[in-house]
């Protein structure tokens, strides 16, 4: 099924039911017996580990969970980039993106409270291929923009609700 089909066929489920709109998604995370930083990841039918580089003091057996968040930004660029593209009918032959972000660990271990936790500067670099010209590329480039779901996030205050049982 092509990405076209997938548009349109989700443009006529909406405009038959606006609340075929509305998706959630879960994840569930545990920690893995023995160890302080290795958390075990379920997303449906797969399952992936989170870990701590050692210097971190983890065994540095997988990414971390900020090196997550930076690939689910670059893994959504991508995938927002063929969408669009295809929605808008702009020709792209080849899609590479790249994220950097800078993090104070300051704040992460509670060393200084005025520096925050989280990332102070994200850097998304992107590689655009294809027949189009610069001006059709930056049009691409501003839809993605408004409509990348994990821009959206690192871009939006978003309400989260914690709750420990």
């Amino acid at each position: 099924m092509s990405l076209t089909d997938v548009i349109d066929g989700t443009r006529q489920a909406v405009q038959a039911d606006r609340h075929n709109a509305a998706v959630s998604f879960s994840v569930d995370h545990a920690l893995v017996a023995n160890t302080a930083t290795v958390v075990d990841v379920r997303v449906r039918e797969h399952a992936f580990i989170v870990d701590e580089p050692s210097a971190l003091g983890g065994t540095d057996r997988a990414a971390n969970p900020v090196e997550y968040a930076l690939a689910a930004l670059g893994s959504c660029q991508v995938i927002t980039y063929q969408f669009w593209a295809a929605r808008l009918g702009i020709p792209l032959d080849t899609v590479r993106v790249t994220v950097d972000g800078d993090l104070d660990l300051h704040g992460f271990f509670g060393f200084d409270q005025s520096t925050r936790p989280g990332f102070s500067d994200v850097r998304v670099a992107v590689e655009l291929e294809g027949p189009a010209s610069a001006d059709v590329y930056e049009q691409l480039r501003r839809a993605v923009d408004e409509h990348c779901p994990v821009l959206d996030l690192f871009r939006n205050q978003t309400p989260v609700t914690t709750t420990v049982r």
